[in-house]
């Protein structure tokens, strides 16, 4: 029997449901380079019907004391920055 302090340390919780494998990939990775442990979970045959995961999507899991950490660093990639340091800007570019 898990205690309950232990209980706690486990509850997985899910953060994002994604239509694409690439899109899940993605946030994963994002995940990742914060240092955040997270699963991606799908019911598609072991690949061998994708068209399932229509239906369900992709579920990006994390350990529910990381969930609001890990949505933080997926809202702070989302946004785009206005400039890249050390790249030139889009209008410098097409000029």
């Amino acid at each position: 029997m898990i205690a309950d302090s232990d209980a706690a340390q486990t509850d997985l919780v899910t953060i994002r449901t994604f239509a694409s494998e690439s899109e899940a990939q993605t946030a994963k990775s994002v995940l990742d380079a914060f240092g955040i442990d997270s699963i991606l979970s799908h019911d598609d045959c072991g690949g061998q019907r994708p068209h399932l995961t229509l239906t369900g999507g992709i579920q990006l899991i994390v350990n529910s004391a990381d969930a609001e950490r890990a949505e933080e660093a997926l809202t702070s990639q989302a946004e785009e920055p206005e400039s890249y340091p050390g790249l030139p800007s889009w209008d410098d570019v097409v000029s």
